[in-house]
């Protein structure tokens, strides 16, 4: 909790009812908290104060919460929780395919929306006892750094990403369920949208992959679920 402490929580919200009952929820969790009321001010505060976790709101004036989420993903992989009023699962899966690591519909129960920051932030932590590098072809995972990098070149990853990469490259050639994949990324059972390990699968495809639309680490298993590949996988065919 040592690192939570030190770093704040980035809550952007405009109104500020919503935000001052949101901060003093999380300070009695031990958070600190900062706010902004605007994209602009969010962007700001990411940078000269880097979060330890963002909850972002998308009705937000100067600059939308799409964009401050689409922003904060390209410099950074600090955990995201949307906070939307728009429940549509369209919504969802478009919020997550930005990089948001979580989604929660307005109005939720602010005890809930704290377990969802402690379940984003467990995945964000790396596991106490590994191997200190997984490597794959020109694929190579620092778990003690965290870093992941394509033939030297660092790939920022969110933590579901990360996470599902991971559990993936454990076990080489071994197919995971959809559901097995969700349970790596939400361990207490939270409830997500279906779709959303196939939304992670392609970022993280786009992020590794020299053609993403022919991926050769990440493989798919037709109506089953995904794997990474093994040797024999990824060894060149005969004419």
């Amino acid at each position: 909790m040592n690192q939570q402490l030190q770093r704040p929580v980035l809550v952007v919200e405009d109104d500020e009812d919503s935000s001052a009952g949101l901060c003093l929820a999380l300070e009695k969790e031990g958070f600190r908290t900062l706010v902004a009321r605007d994209g602009s001010q969010a962007l700001e505060l990411a940078s000269r104060h880097p979060p330890v976790l963002v909850t972002l709101d998308l009705l937000i004036p100067k600059v939308s919460g799409w964009d401050v989420c689409r922003e904060l993903r390209r410099t950074s992989a600090v955990p995201i929780i949307i906070l939307s009023g728009r429940g549509e699962p369209h919504e969802r899966i478009f919020g997550l395919g930005l990089g948001a690591d979580d989604y929660v519909v307005k109005p939720f129960d602010v005890s809930e929306l704290i377990a969802r920051v402690r379940a984003v932030l467990r995945r964000a932590q790396p596991p106490a006892s590994q191997p200190a590098v997984l490597s794959a072809d020109c694929l190579s995972v620092d778990l003690a750094k965290r870093r992941v990098t394509v033939r030297g070149a660092v790939r920022a990853l969110t933590s579901s990403e990360y996470q599902l990469l991971q559990a993936l490259m454990r076990a080489p050639g071994r197919t995971f369920l959809r559901e097995e994949l969700l349970d790596q990324l939400y361990p207490d059972g939270e409830a997500v949208v279906d779709r959303v390990i196939d939304v992670h699968i392609g970022n993280l495809r786009r992020k590794i992959e020299d053609v993403p639309a022919a991926p050769r680490l990440i493989l798919t298993t037709r109506g089953v679920g995904y794997r990474f590949a093994d040797p024999e996988d990824r060894r060149p065919q005969s004419a």
